[in-house]
């Protein structure tokens, strides 16, 4: 093996690998693992591990007598296909406007109500596996007890001492066979007894099937909180079922009834419970009630169909999917031998990290938000909610609805630049469904063709504004900010047939609503009227509280990005001539343009109204910047300096996704001290039982807090990172642009996803940057280096390895075949074998 050679590994083979002296020599040492550890059973929701395959979820609780399981199926919601048209509308359209126009804000803003519709349904819960075991476990060691979610194999474990013998629960979800796995062993013969229910808050029924199964067959309401009707006048919601198979070890143990609700197991060594749930859920336009499936009969096809598959089995599927998608992306932000001692839970580590700063935490912290997405959001499922997938009410905090105004979209930020592309396939299935909707909402509500989406939807695809308060509600624009994640797609993966197939007639539609949304402004500006800023009130001129006007500078950023995306899209398609395509590029110059205010910081609405809350959690004026584009360092240095006015005026508190949203804000601005503030500040551990609202942090799980526990800033904190990490346009390519280098003074992080079809590794030592590979499997492209000032115009041609130096000057090239890319790479450099700093100079590429 010669030095500066490229040695190609099967991934398969990578865990051997990462003990090996090869492996050792050619990347930093990761020291702690990626596991989130407790030293005690749960006591709260959000002291539980989440486990899921994106469809099927558990919060594992760990205790010791009496062992929960709760779980999830992301297509149990409450109502039936509902109408978002609303016939009455236009005129109240029309009134709005008038009021708007005249300067009667606050009116404008009560008569919008006449523009809502019906609220949307909820998210509800599949219900609990329950397991009791004897009293012996009443002495249980306290000492020995541990629990853990390894984030490298998305496996749970419970393990503790009775006596002298250990007992051992394994659990982890399977996306290949959809079944929740669990493993329950004793150490000696014969040393396990339990028994186990299924049970849940929704209307059920549960019974023995056969000699080692608990069949519970259930409904959702028909309605979003059922009225006391008679049962003949409930709609019929969705249906489920679950199925609890358990099979024990060869030749010990029993299994028996209880009075056909439970099943006993006694005398076994171990024992694999596996759960199968299914709905009558067969898309957003179906009612329950002519749906064809049959849930029970689709959960006991399932178990069939893993019968003669072992634990090992099951365990090897699961662990070969789920490490595809996790093991694509790695980060190391020190290089401290230092390892966590795995008797100091994880909580405490979050309580110690104002003083200690420990930069594993944040990798952790990263690494979750990834195992989070990959755990509920797959081709084939829903879109993760505002859990996830992961809830315990009946009538969760705001439904656990897709929220379109911000929380949805961060849900899905990471999944590109942390190369997850395969984990955003269910919003793009949930943008179709709301294009069909849509449209009958533009059409009717707004005179408008195209399609549309207001601030908040559900499974049934619900598209008009909700019921409640116009400050949330009055808000069209929640279609176009799903649109952009269509042209970032495209922009990451370059994939033409997607554009073509799936994204184009998408943001065509939504082209189509916004030319006939905007309307001719007095100045000669298109503006939009009615428009809000998500959530934010303003006092009018004549001192009212208002939330209505025109125009914001979020409609018209969105707006923005949209016309530029179509613009974009259509010339890679060829449609140059394109008659709709003209009407957009005479359109965009007349968008209203983003204003600096009085005070230095963005005006947040067209005109300069006095806020009523300046620490408003909402950043909406500065979509421009994050996670738009249109406004940058290079191109806009005034919007920038306002935009930094802007984020030091909002202040730095706020809930769990303000803080995520206002660290990506930091990165764009290259900003790393306030970025890197704004991730210390996250990382603040969050007391259930004495919550403060809109404060953000971490429960003792890492799920982050609103509070209460709200996904997207565990998503959202993981794509803030990656853009401290590296930032790209399709021309463009920033390195460290806002890593505080005095914390994390040597690292490496591998995999990163770059626009333009592109993988970047990047090492760095000593607060400097030390060595960047970037290859692309089927692109070509012209991309500007930028580092600390520098910026240098490489060729990057396909199924090439480049490697640069810290003065970005390209200091090894290599070809590859193209039936190996899909393989592992490992450089062996000048330093292998070496001793000292030198060892950690190369890096584990994945292609």
């Amino acid at each position: 093996m010669e030095d500066g050679e490229w040695v190609l590994v099967p991934r398969h083979v990578d865990k051997d690998l990462r003990n090996s002296s090869l492996m050792m020599d050619s990347e930093p040492v990761t020291t702690n693992p990626l596991k989130i550890t407790f030293n005690e059973p749960a006591k709260h929701f959000t002291d539980a591990i989440p486990i899921g395959n994106g469809r099927l979820g558990a919060m594992v609780w760990g205790g010791v007598m009496s062992e929960t399981l709760q779980l999830n199926e992301d297509t149990l919601w409450t109502g039936i296909p509902g109408n978002y048209s609303n016939p009455e509308a236009p005129e109240a359209l029309s009134k709005v406007r008038r009021l708007v126009d005249i300067g009667e804000y606050a009116a404008a803003t009560s008569e919008s109500v006449n523009l809502f519709g019906h609220p949307a349904e909820v998210y509800q819960l599949l219900g609990d596996i329950k397991l009791e075991f004897d009293d012996s476990h009443l002495s249980y060691i306290e000492d020995t007890y541990h629990r853990e979610l390894d984030l490298n194999t998305a496996t749970a474990l419970v393990k503790y001492s009775v006596g002298n013998v250990e007992f051992t629960r394994e659990h982890f979800s399977s996306y290949p066979d959809q079944v929740i796995v669990t493993k329950i062993s004793g150490s000696e013969v014969g040393s396990l007894s339990f028994t186990v229910s299924l049970d849940s808050k929704l209307d059920h029924n549960s019974y023995v099937n056969g000699k080692n199964q608990i069949i519970m067959e259930g409904h959702c309401p028909g309605r979003r909180i059922p009225p006391t009707v008679e049962a003949n006048d409930e709609p019929k919601g969705i249906q489920f079922s679950a199925v609890l198979d358990i099979q024990l070890s060869d030749g010990s143990g029993i299994i028996h009834a209880l009075a056909n609700k439970k099943l006993k197991v006694e005398g076994s060594d171990w024992a694999i419970i596996l759960l199968v749930a299914s709905s009558s859920f067969d898309g957003p336009f179906t009612k329950p009630s002519d749906s064809k499936k049959d849930p029970t009969s689709e959960c006991l096809s399932a178990l069939k169909s893993v019968k003669n598959l072992s634990y090992s089995d099951l365990y090897a599927r699961h662990l070969d999917d789920y490490q595809n998608l996790f093991h694509r992306v790695s980060i190391q932000l020190s290089q401290s031998l230092k390892r966590n001692d795995d008797t100091v839970s994880t909580a405490e580590r979050v309580k110690s990290f104002q003083y200690n700063e420990d930069p594993s935490l944040v990798e952790l912290l990263f690494q979750f938000g990834r195992y989070l997405l990959i755990s509920s959001s797959r081709p084939g499922t829903q879109v993760a909610n505002l859990q996830g997938i992961w809830n315990e009410d009946l009538q969760p905090k705001w439904d656990s609805a897709p929220h379109v105004n911000i929380n949805l979209e961060m849900n899905y930020w990471l999944s590109l630049p942390c190369d997850l592309s395969e984990c955003q396939e269910p919003l793009f299935d949930f943008l179709t469904s709301l294009s069909i909707n849509g449209t009958k909402t533009a059409k009717v509500n707004y005179s408008a063709s195209g399609w549309v989406a207001h601030h908040k939807s559900d499974i049934w695809a619900k598209t008009s504004a909700d019921r409640g308060k116009a400050v949330w509600a009055m808000w069209q624009m929640g279609g176009a900010w799903l649109c952009t994640h269509l042209w970032g797609h495209y922009n990451y993966t370059m994939d033409k047939d997607f554009l073509r197939s799936k994204a184009y007639p998408l943001l065509e539609g939504c082209v189509l609503f916004l030319l006939d949304w905007l309307i001719e402004g007095n100045d000669g500006y298109l503006e939009t009227n009615p428009s809000t800023s998500p959530e934010h009130n303003f006092i009018a001129p004549d001192g009212n509280i208002a939330c209505v006007s025109y125009s914001s500078t979020m409609d018209m950023a969105i707006i923005r990005e949209v016309f530029s995306a179509f613009i974009s899209a259509t010339e890679v398609l060829g449609g140059n001539d394109d008659t709709l395509l003209a009407k957009v590029r005479k359109a965009l110059p007349r968008l209203r343009p983003t204003k600096i205010a009085e005070d230095g910081s963005i005006m947040e609405w067209a005109q300069d109204f006095k806020d009523p809350e300046v620490h408003h959690r909402h950043l909406s004026h500065l979509f421009g910047l994050f996670p738009g584009h249109t406004i940058t360092i290079e191109g806009n240095p005034g919007l920038c300096k306002a935009a930094e006015k802007t984020l030091q005026k909002r202040g730095e508190e706020g809930p769990g996704w303000s803080m995520a949203w206002k660290t990506a804000l930091w990165a764009r601005l290259h900003n790393s001290e306030h970025a890197y503030r704004m991730v210390k500040l996250l990382i603040n551990l969050v007391d259930p039982d004495h919550p403060i609202a809109f404060h953000g942090g971490l429960y003792n799980n890492l799920f982050a807090a609103h509070p209460p526990f709200q996904i997207d800033a565990n998503f959202g904190i993981t794509a803030a990172v990656a853009e401290m990490l590296m930032q790209s346009t399709l021309n463009d390519l920033y390195l460290l642009p806002a890593i505080p280098l005095d914390k994390w003074e040597n690292g490496c992080v591998k995999g990163l996803k770059a626009r333009g079809g592109m993988t970047v590794n990047i090492n760095w030592k000593d607060s400097d940057l030390h060595e960047v590979h970037l290859w692309s499997k089927d692109q070509d492209s012209l991309k500007n280096l930028h580092y600390r000032g520098t910026r240098v115009t490489v060729n990057i041609s396909s199924s090439r390895i480049y490697t640069f130096n810290r003065q970005l000057q390209c200091i090894c090239t290599s070809s590859l075949p193209e039936y190996l890319l899909p393989k592992l790479l490992y450089r062996v450099s000048h330093s292998a074998g070496k001793k000292g700093n030198e060892e950690s100079e190369n890096l584990v590429c994945w292609v």
